[in-house]
């Protein structure tokens, strides 16, 4: 059996990668030892526990207020002696997090080869997202093997001089694991009373500050006009974000300000919304799957394949957003557009394409007879 680490520690990264430990896990000639950083405790745990699995190391490196130099350097020291000790026969990192980076440097370090799930995806600004865009960028010059979603992920890599036999056009692993969950779903969401209502999300550190009012001021204007309409916001825990969060909106009769959901409760969400305002990167992903409209509240996107369909980018400025979420509230024939257009970022089965290219590589000839 050949040993395949994934480490990771963001609750989005544990969503992506639980398809891959499946998959792994069902496979004859390989064997997943997932390595948790665990810098999201909490909405780690759940999603852990939706899917199923289970950790075979937990640094467990959360830490109130660490910074991301403290955090870059805690996963160091600890997955280092990991590495040595376990010797895996490939690692796989997931995404743009401290913990890709740091993943994929500590495999190389090691001299393990390495995997990168999501590869590709650029802005073109390394200030937006940040810290994300560096991170991508440095994780793709240590990767043996570049799991790209979409063409447009494998033309960007094309252009950085990746080699074309190294690229491997597979999908995204969220929808993968958006499809598992909607079939499965047992929980529900809060309970809305029936009334229409707006999903937000929004946890971005390029926003912190002056964005995040933005946003708020945007949200609470659209409340005040639409007395119709429910907002409801799982709030991050980040207090960067709790604080004007709940500075400008709460206390708002339709604005219900929530804990974060549980994975599952927030598939069931996502199923009921209007539509969606976001920063997240996986929800642009997987909500055109659902049919809902999504408005991106960032000035850039990596994932700009979905910009001519179901996903709309509109910044941080309250005008922008307002603007849109009007559009979609009261122009039925732009938001049907919107909400039928295709998804181009998977069909449920990238997980599988992706140990198929791992069995290939690691176990030349297929394996012992």
């Amino acid at each position: 059996m050949k040993r395949v680490m994934l480490v990771f520690g963001t609750r989005p990264e544990a969503v992506k990668m639980a398809p891959l430990i499946q998959a792994l896990d069902a496979h004859p000639r390989l064997q997943p030892l997932v390595c948790l950083t665990a810098q999201h405790r909490s909405m780690l745990d759940q999603v852990m526990a939706f899917f199923g699995i289970q950790a075979d190391i937990d640094l467990d490196l959360m830490r109130p207020g660490q910074t991301l130099t403290e955090l870059a350097g805690s996963i160091l020291l600890h997955l280092g002696p990991v590495l040595q000790r376990e010797r895996p026969d490939a690692l796989l990192v997931q995404g743009d997090t401290t913990s890709t980076l740091c993943g994929a440097l500590a495999g190389f370090y090691a001299q393990v080869p390495v995997g990168h799930v999501e590869a590709g995806l650029r802005t073109g600004d390394l200030s937006a997202p940040f810290p994300e865009e560096m991170n991508r960028i440095l994780t793709t010059r240590m990767g043996t093997w570049h799991f790209a979603p979409t063409p447009l992920n494998r033309d960007n890599l094309l252009r950085e001089g990746v080699a074309a036999e190294s690229i491997h056009i597979t999908g995204n692993t969220v929808i993968d694991a958006l499809l598992w969950t909607r079939a499965r779903v047992v929980q529900q969401a809060p309970e809305e009373g029936g009334r229409p209502f707006v999903l937000i999300t929004g946890h971005r550190r390029e926003s912190f500050g002056q964005g995040f009012e933005s946003i708020c001021r945007a949200i609470a204007d659209l409340a005040e006009t639409h007395p119709e309409l429910d907002f409801v916001y799982p709030v991050h825990l980040n207090p960067n974000v709790q604080e004007p969060v709940r500075r400008l909106l709460g206390g708002r009769a339709n604005v219900r300000l929530i804990e974060p959901l549980a994975y599952a409760e927030f598939v069931g969400m996502m199923d009921r919304a209007f539509f969606i305002l976001t920063d997240s990167g996986g929800v642009q992903e997987e909500a055109p799957s659902l049919g809902k409209p999504v408005l991106v509240m960032r000035d850039t996107t990596e994932r700009s394949e979905a910009l001519q369909g179901g996903v709309r980018l509109v910044g941080t400025s309250v005008e922008r957003i307002v603007q849109e979420s009007e559009r979609l509230i009261r122009d039925p024939a732009h938001y049907r557009r919107m909400a039928e257009a295709l998804n181009p970022y998977g069909d449920g089965q990238a997980a599988q394409r992706i140990v198929d290219i791992l069995d290939r590589d690691l176990n030349p000839g297929g394996g012992a007879a």
